[in-house]
């Protein structure tokens, strides 16, 4: 997200008109539709178009009106245009009447129609990200080196979770192995660890890798990471290299992950800052052309989990890489346990 992704800075100054432009937005069934959609999605105007059911002027519309209320905000991604919700700063005179707004829409439950809307995209997401992959599952170094070599950040989350004061290490999960190397850095750390990946070839890569190094103590899982979390996997530390642009729905990753991580466990992420070269979308099956550094923030914070340890590397070929580190909040008078 980037900083024009925002409110604007002037928010303490409260007019009628911004009064008049947010009671106007939320007096549209399909606007409240909107809304509610854009939980913890982001999505462009054919993808609304296609979940509500709605013909793309309409959404167009919708979308301008929800905007001129400062309710969602857009940004771009190479050709296309994607909508989100808005970030309500705290000196914004309506937050309060916003983020309740936010809170009660969350708390009704989406109608079918427009939950199969939503998981309808997001298995076209998922589809293109593995068919790319199994397409390519042979040749995976070698789409990765377009953007960045393993050892180019690889040793920097390695020495960030090595970094980690982690309350207990017995188990890890690693999200996306590509071809496993990373887990040679995570097996004699963990007693337990899951390597977890929708692509098949990927995962029997990974297995092959595991073998090879006699790494025993890996469980391998063909899904995504609610799979885990349906398995009933509580880890005190999570890792993702380089995956979330593939990811359909980033932000819900985020709130899995925060329903898999045991309190006080960790989050490491490795991924790409915001770019504009969408060139990595046909040649390394990018669905996502990196993230802001609010994204990251903004997502951990939905997902109850902390900010810690930033750091960003810069490579020669302009693209830039950020590794974040996230502590899930501990629970309620935890303090108080012996």
């Amino acid at each position: 997200m980037k900083s024009q992704d925002l409110l604007p800075n002037d928010t303490h100054t409260l007019s009628i008109d911004r009064l008049v432009r947010l009671c106007k937005a939320c007096a549209d069934p399909q606007r409240i539709a909107i809304l509610r959609v854009l939980k913890n999605n982001s999505f462009g105007v054919l993808e609304l178009s296609a979940v509500l059911d709605c013909r793309q002027s309409g959404v167009s519309h919708h979308l301008k009106v929800l905007v001129q209320a400062e309710l969602i905000t857009h940004h771009r991604e190479g050709n296309s245009i994607f909508y989100r919700r808005a970030v309500i700063p705290q000196r914004h005179p309506l937050r309060s009447v916003i983020q309740g707004l936010f809170n009660n829409l969350d708390q009704l439950l989406l109608e079918e129609k427009f939950q199969q809307g939503v998981d309808m995209i997001r298995a076209q997401r998922a589809e293109s990200s593995q068919a790319f992959f199994a397409r390519h599952a042979d040749r995976f170094n070698e789409q990765q080196v377009l953007i960045a070599e393993y050892g180019q950040y690889a040793r920097v989350a390695a020495d960030a979770v090595h970094g980690l004061h982690f309350k207990s290490k017995k188990t890890a999960i690693e999200i996306g192995p590509g071809e496993g190397v990373f887990l040679a850095e995570l097996a004699p750390q963990f007693s337990q660890v899951y390597a977890v990946d929708n692509s098949q070839q990927m995962l029997d890569r990974a297995q092959a890798f595991a073998q090879a190094n006699c790494l025993t103590n890996i469980e391998f899982i063909h899904g995504e990471a609610q799979q885990a979390l349906e398995l009933g996997v509580q880890a005190d530390c999570v890792v993702m290299n380089m995956v979330l642009h593939h990811v359909p729905s980033p932000a819900e990753l985020f709130i899995t992950i925060g329903k898999l991580l045991k309190p006080e466990g960790h989050l490491v992420v490795c991924d790409l800052c915001r770019h504009d070269q969408s060139w990595v979308r046909d040649n390394c099956g990018d669905l996502w052309l990196g993230f802001a550094s609010e994204d990251f923030s903004e997502w951990a914070q939905n997902a109850q989990l902390e900010t810690g340890e930033s750091l960003y590397l810069g490579l020669r070929n302009g693209f830039q890489i950020q590794v974040r580190c996230f502590r899930k909040q501990s629970k309620p008078n935890e303090s108080s346990i012996t």
